[in-house]
């Protein structure tokens, strides 16, 4: 077993990261091209990995979690998703929306859904993206109205995850007007068995086991307890929290990459052409080599990025970098890989399935070009990259 050590992995997160690997081989990953083609996802199993401790172990101890911060959440979503990329995906919601709720949610109301959550008992969606655009999120259309204790949203979101399988969901919706672009949103927690809800799934290229969808919300009334952060400052405040999600969904798809550069590795030397084995040709080997030279570049600048979250220093550079090349390396990755495999990669299975699941990170939760002006921000200053 190569578990590549690195500094960021003290004994004890190394014997955290064994566990959910024996959890992940033997649990996860015999059903990962079951789960695309079914497009069911195991609750049960999901509630496994909540038993063991596999689901937000960063969040404190008084909401159910381990209080063993970000970098072991990292741990753990990069063995799920070397198992399954599309099924750690509920760990990456988990986690990012654990966090949201945790730190701006009325204790009494959130309280009860962070322990859930935590059990595998839940799933939470994030509702940002609409159908006007999905890169400019501060440019909402979703209304919020007040009404006395409550607030009401009508609305539609799109190309959300998890939308028709989600029991509660961060909601974006705009309280104040167009012209206060971010400094006009508020967030809401939503159950999803609200009345006035309804969802759909649309048949995607890849991730098919989580899903993705639209929510309409028509009419849809939530208690004012139910807000998270102030009253239209949800977006400027609780975005913060996308800085700890890019760096994992990097460690995630890069997990995969590294899973396919060790597999890719093993069969160059087996399969033979011309009286010798593939690895005897420089053309095979060079491209494998630099690419698993930039793997390993890529996933400790994740981890510098969750080591920094946990001393409370700056990471926003650091989580863009992640993000944007993250995905995109991981796509060349897996792509070089299933060439080497000839028409055996390019047959449905494994190896074509990991390419789908990883092409989707380029598009959500940020695309590289959004990525890019944000690492530009935090070097050069926002006033001089106003865009």
């Amino acid at each position: 077993m190569n578990q590549n050590p690195i500094p960021y992995i003290d004994e004890d997160l190394q014997a955290l990261q064994e566990s959910a690997r024996r959890f992940a081989e033997e649990r996860i990953k015999p059903g990962f091209l079951e789960r695309d083609q079914t497009r069911v996802l195991d609750r049960a199993l999901l509630r496994e990995m909540g038993e063991l401790g596999f689901i937000c172990p960063e969040l404190p101890e008084e909401f159910g979690g381990l209080g063993m911060g970000t970098v072991a959440a990292g741990v753990i979503h990069e063995e799920i998703a070397r198992a399954d990329l599309s099924f750690s995906y509920l760990n990456l919601l988990a986690s990012l929306n654990g966090q949201i709720l945790s730190k701006y949610g009325n204790p009494e109301v959130v309280g009860p859904w962070l322990k859930k959550l935590i059990a595998g008992e839940a799933i939470c969606a994030i509702a940002l993206t609409e159908p006007r655009g999905g890169s400019d999120a501060a440019n909402l259309r979703l209304k919020i109205d007040r009404d006395g204790d409550f607030y009401v949203i009508n609305g539609e979101k799109t190309s959300i995850s998890a939308a028709d399988q989600a029991d509660i969901a961060v909601v974006f919706g705009r309280t104040g007007t167009p012209e206060d672009k971010a400094h006009g949103v508020t967030a809401l927690m939503v159950p999803m068995n609200t009345p006035g809800i309804t969802t759909n799934r649309f048949d995607c290229h890849g991730q098919r086991a989580i899903g993705r969808g639209s929510i309409f919300f028509e009419n849809v009334r939530v208690p004012v307890s139910h807000r998270l952060g102030d009253e239209n400052k949800g977006f400027v405040q609780v975005m913060h929290g996308f800085d700890f999600s890019r760096a994992l969904i990097g460690l995630q798809v890069l997990a995969v990459a590294r899973v396919a550069l060790e597999e890719t590795w093993e069969y160059i030397t087996q399969r033979e052409a011309f009286g010798q084995p593939l690895s005897a040709f420089q053309g095979v080997t060079h491209p494998l080599a630099q690419f698993d030279t930039e793997v390993e570049g890529a996933r400790l600048l994740c981890y510098q990025g969750l080591w920094l979250k946990d001393r409370g220093l700056p990471h926003t550079a650091e989580a863009g970098m992640a993000k944007w090349w993250g995905p995109k390396l991981a796509y060349d990755v897996i792509h070089q890989c299933l060439l080497c495999y000839g028409h055996g990669g390019y047959d449905r299975g494994v190896m074509e399935q990991r390419m789908r699941d990883v092409l989707g990170f380029q598009i959500g939760d940020g695309t590289a070009q959004i990525m890019k002006t944000i690492i530009a921000r935090v070097r050069a200053g926002r006033k001089f990259v106003p865009a």
